[in-house]
């Protein structure tokens, strides 16, 4: 992979966002290689593998090759729809490794479904119509369920605490209810009750 210092990145349509991120550098695909469009070749680096997840070069370029592959329109790979893809795992902003890879595949997937909505919106071939549907129907799901599994492993630090078993001395206070601990948040279900009284069914 080499890298030209020339500079042209797109600005954010929401210009006074402050919390969006940086804009990632373009990416220009020649016959036999790819080039990050940057004044600064490290910092160009830096910032896709930012924007991809990427933990070390390797992995930087192991998913942007893949990602290239996966932009092609008939059989060539496309500037604009690879552009597309970086800048939607950028804003997903994958954490680890697993979600760099959830989220590269999101996008192809993504970028298959659309294919496949737009060959289903020309198609007038019966046995065509319902072979697409099928595919559209399949990638749809397999969408929905990549985005329920990132959610899952963002997620999977919050697991609740069950207490099992409670002891109150005289003169104490105790929770009676459910109680849920997720992270740093504790969640009470009802109100304390004197130790006294004992817990009410």
């Amino acid at each position: 992979m080499t890298t030209t210092p020339e500079l042209r990145i797109t600005a954010p349509l929401a210009a006074n966002d402050r919390s969006a991120p940086a804009p990632s550098p373009r990416i220009k695909l020649y016959k036999r290689r790819i080039a990050i469009r940057h004044p600064d070749p490290q910092a160009g680096e830096q910032l896709l593998a930012e924007a991809l997840g990427a933990v070390d070069r390797d992995a930087m370029h192991g998913i942007l090759k893949q990602l290239v592959k996966a932009s092609a329109i008939g059989h060539k790979p496309d500037e604009a729809n690879l552009a597309f893809m970086v800048s939607m795992i950028r804003n997903i902003a994958p954490k680890d490794s697993i979600e760099a890879m959830l989220v590269s595949q999101m996008v192809s997937v993504h970028m298959a479904t659309m294919r496949c909505a737009c060959r289903l919106a020309c198609t007038d071939d019966l046995a065509q119509h319902e072979s697409v549907t099928r595919a559209l129907t399949r990638l749809s799901r397999t969408f929905a369920a990549q985005v329920e599994a990132l959610s899952r492993h963002r997620n999977s630090d919050e697991r609740a605490i069950t207490v099992r078993s409670l002891s109150v001395h005289e003169g104490g206070r105790a929770i009676v209810g459910n109680v849920t601990q997720h992270a740093n948040v504790l969640a009470a279900e009802a109100g304390p009750v004197d130790a006294k009284q004992g817990p009410s069914l």
